[in-house]
């Protein structure tokens, strides 16, 4: 499904460590935090980028922060780079969104479809972690 919508290159984490391969790369935007920062560093070129957006949470009270206040400590240290992904809301963001999706250049990956009172439904089967795009609820 990825390849699909234009990813080059696609490791599937439950079948492979991505962080043992032996493959380099200079960016690594790392969304399901299933590996550490610091195993992510053997995958990363000398001046390679991460970029952690979340993670699993371990039953920790505060969730993956402490993964990323262990790698802001870290990467000062060596040459690779790390960068926080923080999402902003913006107006001038939404518009150019919209213009893309009305002309049809882009275009959401919808996996299910449940009416509203699914909703149970669609939550179950979101939390087997199967889902390959979007769930979306109708009202």
């Amino acid at each position: 499904m990825v390849r699909s919508i234009g990813a080059d290159h696609v490791i599937d984490y439950t079948r492979e460590d991505p962080t043992r391969s032996g493959q380099r790369y200079d960016l690594l935007f790392q969304l399901a935090g299933t590996r550490s920062p610091w195993d992510c560093r053997r995958a990363l070129t000398p001046r390679g980028m991460l970029i952690p957006s979340s993670g699993e949470s371990d039953g920790r009270w505060i969730g993956p922060l402490d993964r990323l206040v262990k790698a802001m400590v870290l990467f000062p240290l060596v040459s690779q780079r790390l960068a926080l992904f923080e999402a902003k809301q913006s107006g001038d963001d939404l518009r150019l969104l919209q213009e893309l999706i009305e002309a049809g250049k882009i275009a959401p990956v919808i996996d299910r479809t449940y009416q509203l009172s699914e909703t149970p439904e669609a939550v179950r089967y979101l939390e087997t972690g199967h889902a390959r795009g979007k769930v979306v609820i109708t009202v």
